[in-house]
Protein backbone atom coordinates (compact mmCIF):
# COMPACT_ATOMS: atom_id res chain seq x y z
CA UNK A 1 0.00 0.00 0.00
CA UNK A 2 2.57 2.01 1.05
CA UNK A 3 4.27 1.70 -2.57
CA UNK A 4 1.22 2.62 -3.93
CA UNK A 5 1.33 5.70 -2.30
CA UNK A 6 4.44 6.54 -3.11
CA UNK A 7 4.12 5.68 -7.32
CA UNK A 8 1.06 8.21 -6.50
CA UNK A 9 2.80 10.78 -4.75
CA UNK A 10 5.44 10.76 -7.72
CA UNK A 11 2.85 10.73 -10.68
CA UNK A 12 1.51 13.98 -8.58
CA UNK A 13 4.86 15.65 -8.61
CA UNK A 14 5.83 15.11 -12.17
CA UNK A 15 2.12 16.45 -12.95
CA UNK A 16 2.95 19.59 -10.80
CA UNK A 17 6.13 20.21 -12.06
CA UNK A 18 4.68 19.76 -15.60
CA UNK A 19 1.96 22.63 -14.60
CA UNK A 20 4.56 24.91 -12.94
CA UNK A 21 6.20 24.81 -15.96
CA UNK A 22 6.23 28.08 -18.44
CA UNK A 23 5.20 27.15 -22.33
CA UNK A 24 8.18 27.73 -23.45
CA UNK A 25 9.78 25.42 -20.79
CA UNK A 26 7.29 22.80 -21.58
CA UNK A 27 8.48 22.74 -25.74
CA UNK A 28 12.35 22.74 -24.68
CA UNK A 29 11.36 19.71 -22.45
CA UNK A 30 9.11 18.06 -24.89
CA UNK A 31 11.78 18.61 -27.83
CA UNK A 32 14.65 16.84 -25.53
CA UNK A 33 12.45 14.01 -24.20
CA UNK A 34 11.71 13.47 -27.95
CA UNK A 35 15.28 13.15 -29.36
CA UNK A 36 15.54 11.30 -26.33
CA UNK A 37 12.95 8.95 -27.26
CA UNK A 38 14.25 8.31 -31.17
CA UNK A 39 17.57 6.86 -29.81
CA UNK A 40 15.34 4.32 -27.27
CA UNK A 41 13.07 3.67 -29.77
CA UNK A 42 15.80 2.76 -32.54
CA UNK A 43 17.61 0.53 -29.51
CA UNK A 44 15.38 -1.57 -28.66
CA UNK A 45 12.99 -1.89 -31.79
CA UNK A 46 15.38 -1.98 -35.41
CA UNK A 47 18.48 -2.57 -32.88
CA UNK A 48 16.91 -5.51 -30.68
CA UNK A 49 14.57 -7.55 -32.41
CA UNK A 50 16.88 -8.55 -35.84
CA UNK A 51 19.27 -9.83 -32.28
CA UNK A 52 16.48 -12.74 -32.07
CA UNK A 53 18.36 -14.34 -35.09
CA UNK A 54 21.49 -15.16 -33.20
CA UNK A 55 19.81 -17.67 -30.38
CA UNK A 56 20.09 -19.80 -33.27
CA UNK A 57 23.06 -19.73 -34.85
CA UNK A 58 25.67 -21.12 -32.22
CA UNK A 59 27.04 -19.22 -29.20
CA UNK A 60 29.52 -17.33 -31.19
CA UNK A 61 26.63 -14.73 -32.54
CA UNK A 62 24.57 -15.32 -29.41
CA UNK A 63 28.01 -13.71 -27.52
CA UNK A 64 28.54 -11.07 -30.40
CA UNK A 65 24.84 -10.38 -30.60
CA UNK A 66 24.75 -9.32 -26.61
CA UNK A 67 27.77 -7.50 -27.17
CA UNK A 68 26.38 -5.75 -29.29
CA UNK A 69 23.22 -5.40 -27.63
CA UNK A 70 25.03 -4.19 -24.88
CA UNK A 71 26.96 -1.65 -26.59
CA UNK A 72 24.06 -0.56 -28.35
CA UNK A 73 22.31 0.40 -24.77
CA UNK A 74 25.48 2.08 -23.16
CA UNK A 75 25.67 4.81 -26.23
CA UNK A 76 21.92 5.08 -26.28
CA UNK A 77 22.57 6.06 -22.48
CA UNK A 78 25.44 8.44 -23.28
CA UNK A 79 23.78 10.10 -26.30
CA UNK A 80 20.66 11.05 -23.59
CA UNK A 81 23.67 12.15 -21.58
CA UNK A 82 25.33 14.53 -24.02
CA UNK A 83 22.40 15.74 -25.17
CA UNK A 84 22.16 19.00 -22.90
CA UNK A 85 25.18 19.43 -23.54
CA UNK A 86 24.92 19.78 -27.11
CA UNK A 87 21.85 21.87 -26.82
CA UNK A 88 23.88 24.44 -24.79
CA UNK A 89 26.67 24.35 -27.75
CA UNK A 90 24.08 24.83 -31.03
CA UNK A 91 22.61 28.02 -28.49
CA UNK A 92 26.12 29.40 -27.85
CA UNK A 93 25.68 29.26 -24.22
CA UNK A 94 28.57 26.74 -23.70
CA UNK A 95 30.90 24.56 -25.64
CA UNK A 96 30.82 21.62 -26.38
CA UNK A 97 33.60 19.51 -23.85
CA UNK A 98 35.54 17.59 -26.32
CA UNK A 99 36.33 14.72 -24.37
CA UNK A 100 32.61 13.66 -24.24
CA UNK A 101 33.10 12.09 -26.94
CA UNK A 102 35.85 9.80 -26.83
CA UNK A 103 33.71 6.80 -24.98
CA UNK A 104 30.97 7.27 -27.82
CA UNK A 105 33.90 7.13 -30.40
CA UNK A 106 34.86 4.00 -28.76
CA UNK A 107 31.28 2.09 -28.91
CA UNK A 108 30.85 3.25 -32.16
CA UNK A 109 34.06 1.58 -33.46
CA UNK A 110 33.17 -1.34 -31.36
CA UNK A 111 29.70 -1.28 -32.55
CA UNK A 112 30.64 -1.48 -36.02
CA UNK A 113 32.85 -4.69 -35.52
CA UNK A 114 30.45 -6.45 -33.83
CA UNK A 115 28.08 -5.98 -36.93
CA UNK A 116 30.81 -6.80 -39.54
CA UNK A 117 31.37 -10.25 -37.16
CA UNK A 118 28.00 -10.72 -37.16
CA UNK A 119 27.50 -10.59 -40.73
CA UNK A 120 30.74 -12.97 -41.19
CA UNK A 121 29.50 -15.83 -39.26
CA UNK A 122 26.14 -15.18 -40.59
CA UNK A 123 24.70 -14.35 -36.87
CA UNK A 124 21.87 -12.07 -38.74
CA UNK A 125 20.80 -12.34 -42.42
CA UNK A 126 18.87 -10.30 -44.66
CA UNK A 127 16.44 -7.76 -43.51
CA UNK A 128 17.60 -8.15 -40.08
CA UNK A 129 21.37 -7.07 -40.72
CA UNK A 130 19.58 -4.23 -42.80
CA UNK A 131 18.06 -3.15 -39.59
CA UNK A 132 21.08 -2.97 -37.60
CA UNK A 133 22.99 -0.99 -39.95
CA UNK A 134 19.90 1.47 -39.68
CA UNK A 135 20.26 1.62 -36.04
CA UNK A 136 23.69 1.70 -36.10
CA UNK A 137 24.46 5.25 -35.93
CA UNK A 138 21.30 6.94 -34.27
CA UNK A 139 22.52 7.29 -30.88
CA UNK A 140 25.63 8.60 -31.82
CA UNK A 141 24.88 10.73 -34.27
CA UNK A 142 22.09 12.79 -32.59
CA UNK A 143 23.97 14.80 -29.96
CA UNK A 144 27.08 14.98 -32.66
CA UNK A 145 24.65 17.05 -35.58
CA UNK A 146 24.05 19.57 -32.84
CA UNK A 147 27.65 19.83 -31.82
CA UNK A 148 29.15 20.27 -35.78
CA UNK A 149 28.37 22.13 -39.00
CA UNK A 150 25.65 20.15 -41.50
CA UNK A 151 28.82 19.91 -43.91
CA UNK A 152 30.87 18.45 -41.92
CA UNK A 153 28.57 16.29 -40.52
CA UNK A 154 27.29 15.07 -43.77
CA UNK A 155 30.93 14.53 -44.56
CA UNK A 156 31.86 12.43 -41.88
CA UNK A 157 28.53 10.65 -42.41
CA UNK A 158 29.67 9.89 -46.32
CA UNK A 159 32.55 8.07 -44.30
CA UNK A 160 31.12 6.59 -42.24
CA UNK A 161 28.75 4.52 -44.73
CA UNK A 162 31.63 4.14 -46.49
CA UNK A 163 33.73 2.45 -43.81
CA UNK A 164 31.10 0.21 -43.07
CA UNK A 165 30.00 -0.75 -47.03
CA UNK A 166 33.50 -1.70 -47.04
CA UNK A 167 33.96 -4.09 -44.34
CA UNK A 168 30.25 -5.80 -44.74
CA UNK A 169 31.74 -5.92 -48.92
CA UNK A 170 35.09 -7.82 -47.37
CA UNK A 171 33.47 -10.17 -45.33
CA UNK A 172 31.39 -11.51 -48.19
CA UNK A 173 27.92 -9.64 -48.02
CA UNK A 174 25.91 -10.24 -51.20
CA UNK A 175 25.20 -7.09 -53.12
CA UNK A 176 21.35 -6.65 -52.66
CA UNK A 177 22.04 -6.21 -49.00
CA UNK A 178 24.84 -3.89 -49.48
CA UNK A 179 22.12 -1.97 -51.38
CA UNK A 180 19.82 -2.03 -48.38
CA UNK A 181 22.82 -1.06 -46.06
CA UNK A 182 22.95 1.96 -48.45
CA UNK A 183 19.27 2.87 -48.65
CA UNK A 184 19.73 2.38 -44.56
CA UNK A 185 22.42 4.79 -44.21
CA UNK A 186 21.02 7.65 -46.17
CA UNK A 187 17.67 7.84 -44.38
CA UNK A 188 18.80 7.48 -41.16
CA UNK A 189 21.50 9.87 -41.48
CA UNK A 190 18.99 12.55 -43.27
CA UNK A 191 16.36 11.48 -40.66
CA UNK A 192 18.61 12.55 -37.82
CA UNK A 193 19.61 15.72 -39.63
CA UNK A 194 16.05 17.02 -40.14
CA UNK A 195 14.73 16.26 -36.90
CA UNK A 196 17.53 17.25 -34.99
CA UNK A 197 18.98 20.37 -36.26
CA UNK A 198 15.36 22.18 -37.11
CA UNK A 199 13.55 20.99 -33.19
CA UNK A 200 16.78 22.48 -31.79
CA UNK A 201 17.36 25.59 -34.29
CA UNK A 202 13.14 26.26 -33.30
CA UNK A 203 13.61 26.29 -29.65
CA UNK A 204 16.72 28.70 -29.95
CA UNK A 205 14.85 31.38 -32.27
CA UNK A 206 12.58 30.82 -29.08
CA UNK A 207 14.80 31.38 -26.23
CA UNK A 208 16.26 34.18 -28.14
CA UNK A 209 12.69 35.78 -28.32
CA UNK A 210 11.94 35.41 -24.70
CA UNK A 211 15.58 37.25 -23.70
CA UNK A 212 14.53 39.83 -26.15
CA UNK A 213 10.99 40.07 -24.42
CA UNK A 214 13.08 40.00 -21.11
CA UNK A 215 15.67 42.48 -22.05
CA UNK A 216 12.73 45.11 -24.19
CA UNK A 217 11.08 45.55 -20.31
CA UNK A 218 14.53 46.30 -18.50
CA UNK A 219 14.66 48.87 -21.79
CA UNK A 220 11.04 49.86 -20.93
CA UNK A 221 11.74 50.38 -16.81
CA UNK A 222 15.02 52.33 -17.86
CA UNK A 223 13.13 54.93 -20.61
CA UNK A 224 10.40 55.29 -17.89
CA UNK A 225 12.94 56.68 -15.23
CA UNK A 226 14.67 59.09 -17.57
CA UNK A 227 11.32 60.09 -18.62
CA UNK A 228 10.55 60.69 -14.39
CA UNK A 229 14.24 62.25 -14.23
CA UNK A 230 13.22 64.55 -17.16
CA UNK A 231 9.92 66.27 -16.21
CA UNK A 232 11.58 66.53 -12.41
CA UNK A 233 14.49 68.29 -13.76
CA UNK A 234 11.76 70.40 -16.31
CA UNK A 235 10.19 70.82 -12.76
CA UNK A 236 12.62 71.84 -10.68
CA UNK A 237 15.14 73.11 -13.00
CA UNK A 238 13.94 76.70 -13.18
CA UNK A 239 12.16 77.11 -10.11
CA UNK A 240 15.07 76.19 -8.19
CA UNK A 241 17.03 79.17 -10.08
CA UNK A 242 15.21 81.60 -9.26
CA UNK A 243 14.53 80.85 -5.59
CA UNK A 244 18.72 80.38 -5.44
CA UNK A 245 18.87 84.14 -7.02
CA UNK A 246 16.36 85.56 -4.77
CA UNK A 247 17.78 84.06 -1.74
CA UNK A 248 21.20 85.83 -2.72
CA UNK A 249 19.38 89.26 -3.60
CA UNK A 250 17.93 88.61 0.08
CA UNK A 251 20.56 88.30 1.98
CA UNK A 252 22.36 91.16 -0.04
CA UNK A 253 19.68 93.41 1.08
CA UNK A 254 19.17 92.13 4.26
CA UNK A 255 22.85 92.91 5.26
CA UNK A 256 22.45 96.82 4.23
CA UNK A 257 19.82 96.59 6.42
CA UNK A 258 16.75 97.07 3.09
CA UNK A 259 13.54 95.99 3.99
CA UNK A 260 13.08 95.03 0.84
CA UNK A 261 14.84 92.00 1.71
CA UNK A 262 11.38 91.05 3.79
CA UNK A 263 9.75 90.72 -0.12
CA UNK A 264 12.30 88.84 -1.75
CA UNK A 265 12.29 85.68 1.08
CA UNK A 266 8.24 86.25 0.96
CA UNK A 267 8.64 85.61 -2.78
CA UNK A 268 11.05 82.73 -2.31
CA UNK A 269 8.05 80.85 -0.12
CA UNK A 270 5.68 81.09 -2.57
CA UNK A 271 7.75 80.14 -5.11
CA UNK A 272 9.06 77.00 -3.01
CA UNK A 273 5.30 76.23 -2.39
CA UNK A 274 4.27 76.44 -5.99
CA UNK A 275 7.06 73.81 -7.23
CA UNK A 276 6.29 71.76 -4.12
CA UNK A 277 2.56 71.37 -5.49
CA UNK A 278 3.75 71.01 -9.09
CA UNK A 279 6.46 68.19 -7.78
CA UNK A 280 3.03 66.76 -6.29
CA UNK A 281 1.39 67.16 -9.63
CA UNK A 282 3.70 65.45 -11.77
CA UNK A 283 4.15 62.54 -9.18
CA UNK A 284 0.40 61.90 -8.97
CA UNK A 285 0.45 61.77 -12.81
CA UNK A 286 3.41 59.72 -12.76
CA UNK A 287 2.06 57.09 -10.06
CA UNK A 288 -1.67 57.61 -10.76
CA UNK A 289 -3.12 53.91 -11.67
CA UNK A 290 -5.01 52.86 -14.27
CA UNK A 291 -6.57 49.63 -14.43
CA UNK A 292 -6.50 48.38 -18.12
CA UNK A 293 -3.07 49.88 -18.35
CA UNK A 294 -1.93 48.62 -14.97
CA UNK A 295 -3.25 45.03 -16.07
CA UNK A 296 -1.11 44.83 -19.08
CA UNK A 297 1.98 45.63 -17.24
CA UNK A 298 1.53 43.07 -14.37
CA UNK A 299 1.04 40.88 -17.09
CA UNK A 300 3.91 41.46 -19.23
CA UNK A 301 6.42 41.98 -16.03
CA UNK A 302 4.92 38.81 -14.23
CA UNK A 303 5.72 36.97 -17.73
CA UNK A 304 8.90 38.30 -18.40
CA UNK A 305 9.89 37.41 -15.30
CA UNK A 306 8.79 33.34 -15.68
CA UNK A 307 5.36 33.87 -14.10
CA UNK A 308 2.37 32.74 -15.79
CA UNK A 309 -0.33 35.52 -15.38
CA UNK A 310 -3.95 35.11 -16.20
CA UNK A 311 -6.15 37.70 -16.40
CA UNK A 312 -9.59 37.20 -16.19
CA UNK A 313 -12.66 39.74 -16.51
CA UNK A 314 -10.69 42.51 -17.83
CA UNK A 315 -12.73 43.20 -20.70
CA UNK A 316 -16.27 42.81 -19.26
CA UNK A 317 -18.33 44.60 -17.13
CA UNK A 318 -16.18 44.72 -14.36
CA UNK A 319 -12.98 46.30 -15.59
CA UNK A 320 -14.52 48.71 -19.01
CA UNK A 321 -17.95 49.36 -17.18
CA UNK A 322 -16.36 50.70 -13.83
CA UNK A 323 -16.36 54.30 -12.78
CA UNK A 324 -12.77 55.45 -12.96
CA UNK A 325 -12.38 56.08 -9.43
CA UNK A 326 -12.76 52.24 -8.87
CA UNK A 327 -10.66 51.52 -11.44
CA UNK A 328 -8.29 53.56 -10.29
CA UNK A 329 -8.57 51.68 -7.06
CA UNK A 330 -8.31 48.73 -8.55
CA UNK A 331 -5.01 49.73 -10.57
CA UNK A 332 -3.37 50.05 -7.25
CA UNK A 333 -4.07 47.30 -6.23
CA UNK A 334 -2.93 45.38 -9.08
CA UNK A 335 0.26 47.42 -9.37
CA UNK A 336 1.06 46.48 -5.75
CA UNK A 337 0.11 43.00 -5.43
CA UNK A 338 2.22 42.72 -8.59
CA UNK A 339 5.13 43.61 -7.06
CA UNK A 340 4.09 41.83 -4.25
CA UNK A 341 4.72 38.37 -6.56
CA UNK A 342 7.91 39.64 -7.66
CA UNK A 343 9.19 39.97 -4.17
CA UNK A 344 8.69 37.56 -2.18
CA UNK A 345 8.02 33.70 -2.50
CA UNK A 346 9.26 31.28 -5.84
CA UNK A 347 5.84 31.67 -7.67
CA UNK A 348 5.45 30.08 -11.06
CA UNK A 349 1.94 31.25 -11.75
CA UNK A 350 -0.72 34.16 -10.92
CA UNK A 351 -3.89 34.47 -11.59
CA UNK A 352 -6.30 37.83 -11.78
CA UNK A 353 -9.44 37.90 -11.30
CA UNK A 354 -12.48 40.85 -11.91
CA UNK A 355 -16.10 40.59 -11.09
CA UNK A 356 -18.84 42.90 -10.68
CA UNK A 357 -21.71 42.14 -8.21
CA UNK A 358 -24.79 44.48 -8.07
CA UNK A 359 -23.03 47.54 -5.88
CA UNK A 360 -19.24 46.70 -5.78
CA UNK A 361 -16.33 45.37 -7.93
CA UNK A 362 -14.25 42.73 -6.76
CA UNK A 363 -10.87 41.80 -7.76
CA UNK A 364 -9.12 38.67 -6.79
CA UNK A 365 -5.05 38.27 -7.26
CA UNK A 366 -3.77 34.81 -6.13
CA UNK A 367 -0.21 33.09 -6.68
CA UNK A 368 1.06 29.63 -5.85
CA UNK A 369 4.62 29.32 -4.48
CA UNK A 370 3.69 30.84 -1.37
CA UNK A 371 5.42 28.67 1.34
CA UNK A 372 7.86 31.95 1.85
CA UNK A 373 5.60 34.47 0.76
CA UNK A 374 4.54 37.13 3.09
CA UNK A 375 2.52 40.25 2.55
CA UNK A 376 3.87 43.80 1.62
CA UNK A 377 4.72 45.92 3.99
CA UNK A 378 5.64 43.23 6.58
CA UNK A 379 3.20 40.49 8.38
CA UNK A 380 0.91 43.25 9.88
CA UNK A 381 0.89 45.15 6.35
CA UNK A 382 2.53 48.30 8.35
CA UNK A 383 5.81 49.49 6.65
CA UNK A 384 5.30 52.80 7.72
CA UNK A 385 5.84 54.28 4.86
CA UNK A 386 2.14 53.91 3.10
CA UNK A 387 2.82 51.55 0.92
CA UNK A 388 1.87 48.07 0.72
CA UNK A 389 -1.01 46.58 1.82
CA UNK A 390 -1.22 48.81 4.53
CA UNK A 391 -1.07 51.50 2.18
CA UNK A 392 -3.85 49.32 0.02
CA UNK A 393 -6.00 49.39 2.66
CA UNK A 394 -6.25 52.99 3.84
CA UNK A 395 -6.74 53.86 0.10
CA UNK A 396 -9.72 51.50 -0.41
CA UNK A 397 -10.58 53.00 2.89
CA UNK A 398 -11.71 56.24 1.80
CA UNK A 399 -13.51 54.75 -1.04
CA UNK A 400 -15.84 52.47 1.28
CA UNK A 401 -13.96 49.46 -0.05
CA UNK A 402 -11.99 46.39 1.89
CA UNK A 403 -8.89 44.52 1.21
CA UNK A 404 -8.55 41.29 2.55
CA UNK A 405 -5.33 39.02 2.18
CA UNK A 406 -3.75 35.72 3.47
CA UNK A 407 -2.79 32.18 2.65
CA UNK A 408 -5.43 29.83 1.04
CA UNK A 409 -4.24 25.99 1.55
CA UNK A 410 -0.59 25.48 1.49
CA UNK A 411 1.07 26.84 -1.40
CA UNK A 412 -1.38 29.68 -2.45
CA UNK A 413 -1.33 33.18 -1.68
CA UNK A 414 -4.55 35.38 -1.96
CA UNK A 415 -5.78 39.59 -2.11
CA UNK A 416 -9.08 39.86 -2.85
CA UNK A 417 -9.75 44.24 -2.67
CA UNK A 418 -13.69 45.32 -2.93
CA UNK A 419 -14.90 48.80 -4.29
CA UNK A 420 -17.89 49.93 -4.03
CA UNK A 421 -19.56 51.11 -7.92
CA UNK A 422 -20.68 54.78 -6.11
CA UNK A 423 -16.89 55.91 -5.60
CA UNK A 424 -15.79 58.92 -6.75
CA UNK A 425 -12.55 60.87 -6.61
CA UNK A 426 -13.15 64.53 -4.17
CA UNK A 427 -12.63 68.12 -5.70
CA UNK A 428 -8.38 67.82 -5.08
CA UNK A 429 -8.17 64.87 -6.99
CA UNK A 430 -8.38 62.18 -4.36
CA UNK A 431 -10.06 59.14 -4.20
CA UNK A 432 -13.48 59.10 -1.96
CA UNK A 433 -17.06 57.59 -1.62
CA UNK A 434 -19.51 59.38 -3.08
CA UNK A 435 -21.72 61.21 -0.69
CA UNK A 436 -25.09 59.27 -2.14
CA UNK A 437 -24.86 55.72 -2.02
CA UNK A 438 -27.85 55.58 -4.38
CA UNK A 439 -26.14 57.61 -6.90
CA UNK A 440 -24.92 56.42 -10.59
CA UNK A 441 -21.25 56.24 -10.99
CA UNK A 442 -19.93 60.15 -11.94
CA UNK A 443 -17.52 59.32 -14.40
CA UNK A 444 -17.14 56.75 -17.20
CA UNK A 445 -13.83 55.98 -19.10
CA UNK A 446 -15.59 56.95 -22.23
CA UNK A 447 -16.85 59.81 -21.21
CA UNK A 448 -13.45 60.76 -20.01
Amino acid sequence: MKGLRGVIGRVRGWRRGWHERSKLERIDLYTRLTLCSITWFFAVSWGLLPLGETLDEGPVAMALGGAFLAANLAQSVLSNRNLTPAFDDYRGTEPFPPGRLRLPVALQVLMTGLLVALAAVGGVKEEGLVLLVLDLPVAFAIPYVLIVPVRRFLLHSAAFSATVLGLLAAVGVPGGLLFGAVVSLVVVTLLVLVSARPSVWSLSVMWQAEEARDMQARLAVAEERLRFGRDMHDVLGRNLSVIALKSELAVELAQRGNPAAMDQMVEVQRIARASQQEVRDVVRGYREADLPTELMGAQGVLQAAGITCTVEGADGPAGIGAPAAVQAALGWVVRETATNVLRHGDPRHCWIRLARTRDAVVLEVENDGAGATRPLGGADGDDGGGSGLAGLRVRLGALGGSLSAGAVGDDLFRVTATVPLTARPDTNGRLAPSPDPSAAPSVLPEER
